[in-house]
């Protein structure tokens, strides 16, 4: 079983930056592929950003492409949304999500098999 807990969303205005934290237990981070999601009010779940459990692979949605990074820090069994450029689109519940083969090469919500809790990102305009 792999714990995950979000933290560091908010309310800020449009183009401020905002970094989003993923604690997962155990050593997850470096055995697990790890992903950011997000769902806005009336959508689907949608994938922001993915990362393989050895950080060498990275995807991004077109959607955040250049204002997105995600990293990670298996020390501290921790993966980061490095958020900038922000846009009012960008407004949903943030979830962080853990895929055991590891490749970061999926993209879609049943192909993961644990997820946080959530946290809420707001950009007003």
């Amino acid at each position: 079983q792999v714990q995950l807990v979000e933290s560091g969303g908010g309310l800020v205005q449009a183009g401020d930056s905002l970094k989003l934290s993923c604690a997962a237990s155990r050593r997850a981070s470096s055995t697990y592929a790890l992903a950011w999601f997000r769902q806005a009010p009336g959508k689907e779940r949608e994938i922001v950003a993915s990362t393989s459990s050895s950080g060498s692979y990275t995807y991004y949605a077109d959607s955040v492409k250049g204002r997105f990074t995600i990293s990670k820090d298996n020390a501290k069994n921790t993966v980061y949304l490095q958020m900038s450029s922000l846009r009012p689109d960008d407004t949903a519940v943030y979830y962080c999500a853990a895929d055991g083969r590891g490749t970061g090469t999926y993209y879609y919500p049943p192909e993961y098999d644990y997820w946080g809790q959530g946290t809420q990102v707001t950009v007003s305009s």
